[in-house]
């Protein structure tokens, strides 16, 4: 069976199957991306002829048209959104959503004697040789009166060469644009591999990218429920746009959703500001049970995971499903809360968060969590704690993950979410784990290793000072002024047989520490600067940093996973050192796990 078609379609129907809602494209209502110089080349190559590339179509079952009916037929646009906006702007003169989600015109002018394309300015409106609106040719009642009123506004020119030109413009409303049009009983996957071999510029096409084309076909429930999620994401990172929503969408602003994220607005927090693949991923894990975002576009087709078949009265459940899922996710109570439940852990700041789908899983699972009223707050936050944190340390949401979600969530709700966690802890948290596999693990130069990252939220959660500081926590420096320290300093270790980055940037050899102790260190050995700190702790002026005790020296060795013996050591000795700091580091870790 031909998983495809390729048909034929002059600019005219095509604008037409649009209007019509034929063929559906979501992007109509999201930011348009393309400036008018690229709008202006697309009619120019239309003009003179030249190929603008296809259209990718897939079907969509069960899809809602305005008006209440339902389509037996309709397309969902998947690669061509950029061009068909351009062409219902030049074209039909339809305004489009920019930036501020405001409707503007993109005007497109067009010279008929020099054959020029342009975007419309001051200067070209009050020239007469030029259209200023090439839209006002296209939807003119009468062609000869248009080109009658041109000529008696410029009488100086080759009346037929202009007129043919005018003729040739005109003939772009019956420029024939290529469409693929994918089978409707193709799965994502499947449409997904065909997009990316016919599409030239080989970009993949998420199944996020199905998903919220997939939304947005279900009537104005479904156009509204995906801009919740494009607002929601779109206000997490950029708060002052809410203005231009509620201004400029004014089909959203009436809607009972848009006072569900109405709340962002005021929101400066930016640990987790999911992107609408995160969104759609959480919710079918909250909805579905699916870590598949494709499983979603499956769901909303109607599709039954056990036959495989279509049955279009599934259709409507799953919409309630999504919508119930994604009012969860957006709610302020759950959102901040989750925040502050991760910031608990110690990871309080973007850049030690490396894995985000870390954070998606946790926030479905602490959302799952809140349906069980069983369970009481503290024990629901103890267990997404450690779940996220164990998930950091393992890699559990990397690679191939969507089955792994699928087999977590089955596994939570059969057994318990307490239970099969103590499970995966005891399979892959062993102690072979925290003596042997981590300190492995900490041999490392990237200070965005998520084991570096863990030992810096332990150290967060626990309260402790930085390298050398009497009062400065680790946490303070993560929001204001800290820096990575080089414990034994890049400088001695280069000039003392350890000229290579790999071996002097270990993170074993880091330490959070204030701007002006690690200054006042600079390129000083360990017995150099500790020197001045035994010197200030029996004299009380202070050379470096503010320790005058020597108790308490030991303490912020302690703290900050460092052996004892530094004062004494010697480059020859530095391999050893980052091996047994690496175990100390370990051990601060895995303390700091057991007590989430």
């Amino acid at each position: 069976m031909a998983k495809y078609q390729v048909t034929q379609s002059a600019v005219t129907q095509l604008l037409e199957d649009v209007r019509r809602e034929h063929i559906a494209i979501p992007e109509l209502q999201r930011p348009f991306v393309w400036d008018s110089v690229k709008v202006r080349d697309l009619m120019d190559s239309l003009y003179k002829g030249y190929p603008v590339g296809y259209l990718i179509t897939w079907q969509s079952v069960g899809a809602h048209l305005k008006g209440g009916q339902v389509a037996a037929h309709q397309q969902i646009l998947i690669d061509g959104q950029q061009r068909i906006t351009a062409l219902r702007a030049a074209v039909a003169g339809l305004k489009v959503i920019n930036k501020r989600y405001k409707q503007i015109r993109i005007t497109i002018a067009f010279n008929p004697v020099t054959e020029e394309f342009a975007t419309l300015t001051p200067v070209i409106a009050k020239n007469p040789e030029w259209i200023s609106d090439i839209s006002e040719l296209f939807t003119a009642n009468s062609t000869y009166t248009f080109v009658k009123s041109y000529f008696e506004a410029n009488g100086n020119i080759d009346h037929a060469a202009v007129e043919a030109n005018i003729a040739r413009l005109e003939g772009i409303k019956n420029a024939q644009i290529g469409i693929i049009a994918l089978a409707d009983d193709l799965d994502v996957e499947t449409v997904s591999e065909i997009f990316i071999r016919i599409n030239s510029k080989g970009v993949p096409l998420s199944s996020a990218d199905f998903a919220m084309s997939k939304i947005a076909t279900y009537g104005d429930r479904g156009r509204n429920l995906r801009k919740l999620i494009d607002y929601f994401c779109h206000l997490a990172v950029a708060p002052h746009a809410f203005a231009d929503i509620q201004e400029n969408d004014s089909e959203f602003a009436a809607s009972k959703f848009i006072s569900a994220i109405s709340w962002l607005k005021d929101d400066a927090e930016d640990l987790y500001d999911p992107a609408y693949g995160d969104v759609i991923r959480v919710a079918g894990l909250l909805g579905f049970s699916r870590g598949r975002a494709s499983s979603i576009v499956s769901e909303l087709s109607g599709r039954d995971p056990e036959t495989r078949k279509v049955d279009e009265s599934r259709i409507p459940v799953a919409y309630d499903k999504l919508e119930a899922a994604l009012l969860q996710i957006v709610k302020k109570y759950h959102y901040e809360n989750f925040i502050m439940l991760i910031k608990s852990a110690g990871f309080i700041a973007p850049d030690m968060v490396g894995s985000k789908n870390a954070l998606n899983f946790a926030y479905a699972l602490y959302l799952r969590l809140r349906a069980d009223d069983s369970m009481s707050e503290g024990e629901r936050k103890r267990i997404v704690r450690r779940w996220f944190v164990m998930s950091m340390l393992t890699g559990r949401h990397s690679g191939s993950f969507e089955g792994t979600w699928e087999q977590d969530i089955r596994r939570i709700s059969a057994q318990g979410a307490a239970e099969y966690l103590t499970q995966i802890e005891e399979s892959d948290l062993s102690d072979g784990f925290w003596q042997v596999s981590l300190p492995n693990s900490l041999e490392t130069t990237s200070t965005v290793s998520p084991f570096f990252q863990a030992f810096l939220a332990a150290q967060v959660a626990t309260g402790v000072r930085g390298f050398l500081s009497k009062s400065i926590t680790i946490a303070a420096m993560h929001q204001q002024s800290g820096d990575i320290h080089h414990i034994v300093p890049k400088d001695y270790l280069q000039k003392n047989g350890f000229p290579d980055r790999a071996d002097y940037n270990q993170v074993a050899n880091f330490a959070l520490t204030e701007t002006s102790i690690n200054i006042s260190i600079s390129n000083k050995p360990p017995a150099g600067y500790l020197a001045e700190v035994e010197a200030q702790i029996g004299s009380g002026r202070l050379t470096l940093g503010e320790i005058t005790d020597a108790d308490e020296l030991q303490r912020n060795f302690v703290e900050n996973a460092i052996p004892s013996r530094l004062a004494a050591l010697t480059a020859e000795e530095y391999p050893e050192f980052l091996q047994e700091r690496r175990k100390l580091m370990a051990n601060v870790i895995r303390s700091y796990y057991e007590k989430l």
